[in-house]
This record gives structure tokens, sequence and C-alpha cells, in this order.
């Protein structure tokens, strides 16, 4: 048996980051992290739009609130400490009819209230004076939005923790198999080798409920997992957008929408869509995993968000497979993109976590089991709030 203060499961951003300001509270304590991937941040935080969020959504008083507003500034700290290339180019939220207005206004002052610095709403004089090739009637103009390279952050993250101290392990390929705690002590199996730690955090993404499972939480949720496919814009269609550009989010579907999105390395994706997927790390269309999907189907909470949701998510189906569906999701904002504007990217999963009536679970999740802590719900903007979300988890420990 290998002996650490610290065990950390999970090498997405949420688990380097806790492991990093772990690392920073404790430079003393060893800290093993165990990632089952063959690479840091390869789900999740390496398949996300890099998008550093202003906290304009999120309920005041919130978690998400609270800990992107703090995030967004920290995560900006780090990257100038660390040279890691980022920008503040900021993002336009427009409305492109006038029945969208009233909501758009409601998000407005909703990111007043979470201090987005510099949040303005805009006419259409003011849309095209940023966007030129966007139509709206509406605007919200967010200057301190801004695109970064999440993967690179997590690589430094992994880099630090192992300057502070040399003694922690970061291993991959190293997939969890059990888990179980006596009063002071976690012993946790991995790859046929137990591994002891004094404290245990789990930050385990699209698996962080069979990880709680596994360490006997019991739980009123469940993760379900939700495909976005992207079209990057091709050479001809990249003028027609500059930076950031958001929809007015349907309030009553629990996605944003399709948006564009500059990417750090100067390309410009757009999407995504949310569709239902039939495996936990399904990124092709036609992805299955028998066990998932059974999983997800005999959950309740499941059914009763497809109840709710069966026309919307009708049409995102059908758009996840049609160019022709995306194009005119996209031309809602920018008229004048044509086909040849775009062309099929990649894809990402999210993890999502469900209740029992089907509802999505809002705020951040995060819950204690004696020396353990579970990151149970951290959709976005958990990538933006990492290093405060670390904190957060940090702040509940003592050695």
């Amino acid at each position: 048996m290998v002996n650490f203060d610290f065990a950390i499961v999970g090498g997405g951003i949420l688990g380097l980051s806790t492991a990093y300001k772990l690392q920073l509270k404790f430079p003393k304590s060893s800290i093993v992290l165990f990632e089952k991937e063959k690479s840091l941040a390869f789900h999740q935080s390496g398949n996300n739009s890099g998008v550093i969020h202003s906290g304009l959504y999120y309920k005041p008083g919130s978690k998400k609130a609270k800990l992107c507003h703090e995030g967004k500034h920290e995560l900006i700290r780090f990257a100038n400490e660390f040279s890691i290339p980022h920008e503040l180019c900021g993002k336009v939220v427009v409305a492109t009819e006038q029945s969208e207005v009233p909501h758009l206004e409601k998000i407005f002052h909703n990111g007043k209230a979470n201090q987005c610095e510099g949040i303005e709403l805009i006419d259409t004089k003011g849309i095209q004076e940023i966007e030129p090739f966007v139509k709206g009637v509406k605007g919200i103009w967010i200057p301190t939005s801004g695109i970064i390279d999440y993967k690179k952050v997590s690589f430094v993250l992994s880099e630090q923790i192992l300057k502070i101290n040399p003694s922690s392990k970061i291993l991959l390929s190293h997939k969890v198999s059990t888990v179980n705690q006596t009063e002071n002590q976690s012993y946790i199996s991995v790859n046929k080798h137990t591994f002891l730690a004094k404290k245990a955090i789990f930050c385990g993404g699209l698996f962080a409920d069979k990880l709680a499972l596994k360490d006997q939480l019991n739980l009123d949720m469940k993760i379900v997992p939700f495909r976005g496919d992207y079209y990057d814009l091709t050479e001809k269609g990249k003028h027609k957008v500059k930076n950031l550009i958001y929809p007015v989010p349907n309030p009553n579907f629990p996605f944003l929408g399709v948006h564009f999105t500059r990417m750090i390395n100067g390309g410009i994706e757009c999407g995504p869509n949310a569709v239902f997927s039939f495996k936990r790390e399904g990124y092709n269309r036609t992805d299955f995993d028998l066990s998932d999907s059974i999983d997800a189907l005999s959950f309740k909470g499941t059914w009763k968000l497809f109840q709710r949701h069966w026309t919307q998510g009708l049409k995102e189906y059908k758009r996840a497979f049609s160019k022709r569906l995306f194009l005119q999701s996209l031309q809602k904002m920018i008229p004048s993109l044509d086909q040849e504007d775009i062309t099929p990217a990649r894809s990402g999963v999210r993890a999502q976590a469900l209740d029992l009536d089907g509802n999505l679970v809002y705020d951040f999740k995060i819950e204690k089991n004696r020396n353990h802590y579970h990151v149970l719900n951290a959709p976005s903007p958990a990538a933006t709030a990492c290093l405060s979300i670390g904190k957060y988890i940090t702040d509940q420990i003592e050695p």
C-alpha cells in the first residue's frame, strides 16, 4: 500500500484546480491524483468552447454566480502569472426579434446583480458596431467575457502541483475500481493496487455519480450525458465573426442555444446543440453503450425531462444530423451565412445532473461523505470558476 495525505480522483480542470489549491494550502502534504485516461483534461475540460464567462446568466446569490465572479478574476491572474494565452474580447447577446427583448432585459438585470463589469444594453447600431454581420433588434454587450485554452490551464496546474511538492504524484491511465473509508483513512483501489489517503476528493465529471455510489453516498440525482456538436467557420466565413456572439436563450429550454465563439487559436466555432447521448463518453452521433443507456433511461427523472422538452429535443436531434438545419439556427443571428461558410467539426459531452423530477440540477453540487468530498454537479461555468471551486473545497479541509 502507498500512503498519501490527499487523493484526488479526476484529472480534469476541477480535479487539478482542487489539487493545486490543496498543495498551496498544505505545501508539505503529499497528493496523489488519479486520471483514468492517458492524458489530462481529456473529456469536458479539453472539449469545451474555451470561454471565460462573466456570470451573466446565473441566479444571484447562487454558488454559480459567486464562484464564477471570483473564479474569473482568479483565472485571469493565473493566466497572466503563467503566460497562458487568453483575451477578454467581449461578448454580445443578441435578440433577433422583438419577442425576445423582455427576456434579454431580464438577463441584463441579472448580470448587473452579478457584478458583470461594463455590461450595457445596446441597440441595432451598437450590435453592428461590434459585430457588423449580426442582425438584431437589441443586445447586451459584456466586455469582460473572454477566451482561453482550458487544456493549457490544466497542464500548467499539473506542473505547479509537482513543483510545489515533488513527492506528490499525478498518475495517468489509473482508473479507480473501489473506494472504502474508515474513521480516519481512505482506501482507494486503482489498477489492482491500493492507495491510502487521509482525505479524498472526487471530481469525476461524467462519472461523478458512479464514483459517489462506490463511496456508498445516497443520491437523489443522476448524471445524464448530453452531446454537443460544433461546426467551424471556413476561411470563407471567418470574417463574419469578430469575437463571441450568443442568442437570447430559450427560457423554456435548459441550454443556451448555438452560438459563435472565437477560439484562442484563431478559429471560429459554431454550436453546440444539445442532444441526449446514449454513451457517457460518446462523442460521435451514433455512439452507443448498452450499460450507459439503461442507466440513464431507467432513471425516472430522464423521462420527465423528455416529456417536458420533447418538442425542442426532437428539433435538436434533427439539427444534429442536418447541416441545413444547423445553418438555419446560425442564420437567425448572421443571415448572410451560407453552406460554404461552415464545416462539421468536433463534439463534446457535458455531464448534467438531473433530479428525480427531471429538472436540471441548477447549482454546483458538492457533498461531504465523512473523509470524502464529491463534486456531483459542475456544469458551465465550472471551467471559469475552477480555481474558486478548488478554494471552496479546500477551505473545508483540515490536514
